[in-house]
């Protein structure tokens, strides 16, 4: 089993930064897929990079490409989601994801464990 804890989200101008992490405990996930996925206020739950285990090839997509980073430190067990030029529409919940495999998925069916999440609010 695999717990996943988000933190790093809160409030911030349009056009500024935050850097969001994700703290795996029990299993390690060094052998895991780590997704970021976001999800609106009344809107579908999305997908926004993914990485994979050793970190060397990421995805991500088309609406934060050039803006958003994703990494990942597997000897702290640590996801990363660095976040630069954030607009209004980047306010959402934030979830970290895990998936056991080696295939980038942007699909959440694909993600075995999910975090709590961690409200991003983008002000104009």
């Amino acid at each position: 089993q695999v717990q996943l804890v988000e933190s790093g989200g809160g409030l911030v101008q349009a056009g500024g930064s935050l850097r969001l992490s994700c703290a795996a405990s029990g299993r390690s996930v060094g052998a895991s897929v780590m997704g970021w996925f976001r999800q609106a206020s009344g809107k579908e739950r999305e997908f926004v990079a993914a990485i994979n285990w050793s970190g060397t090839t990421s995805y991500y997509a088309d609406s934060v490409k050039g803006r958003f980073t994703i990494s990942r430190d597997n000897a702290k067990n640590t996801v990363y989601l660095q976040m630069n030029s954030l607009n209004p529409e980047d306010t959402a919940v934030y979830y970290c994801a895990a998936r056991t495999g080696v295939l980038l998925k942007t699909d959440s069916s694909n993600y075995n464990y999910w975090g709590q999440g961690t409200q991003v609010t983008v002000a104009a």
